[in-house]
């Protein structure tokens, strides 16, 4: 896991590919896309929580498309999705309570949708 955080002192909020073997130190394993992983059983991707309503919505996924030149304007418009989105508020929750691990499928590891999520829970 390349990210793992602090969060109110006590709890860490990490981040890491489907694809990436699970660990116990993960704590729970929130996936966090609107879509399934591709190749990807449910009976043996070990998550825990799969909160597809935090994901962005599929207008603006699509736009983004993971073109670095689009970030700066996809973390905007992604966090005013997440200002009204009660999934994130219960992503908050649950952030708050557990050790938590941000689960995504995207190749990109540096401009995706957890990355906005791991900076705004921080």
């Amino acid at each position: 896991m390349k990210h793992r955080i602090n969060v109110c002192g006590l709890m860490l909020l990490g981040i890491k590919r489907v694809y990436d073997k699970a660990s116990i130190s993960d704590g729970k394993r929130i996936l966090i896309d609107r879509l399934w992983p591709r190749g990807v059983k449910k009976s043996t991707a070990n998550i825990d929580f799969w909160l597809k309503d935090v994901a962005p919505s599929d207008e603006l996924r699509k736009w983004f498309d993971h073109d670095p030149e689009k970030w700066e304007e996809f973390k905007r418009r992604y966090e005013d999705e997440l200002k009204s989105n009660k999934a994130f508020e219960e992503l908050k929750k649950l952030v708050h309570e557990n050790d938590v691990t941000l689960i995504y499928a995207a190749k990109d590891e540096k401009y995706n949708n957890a990355q906005v999520l791991l900076l705004l829970l921080k």
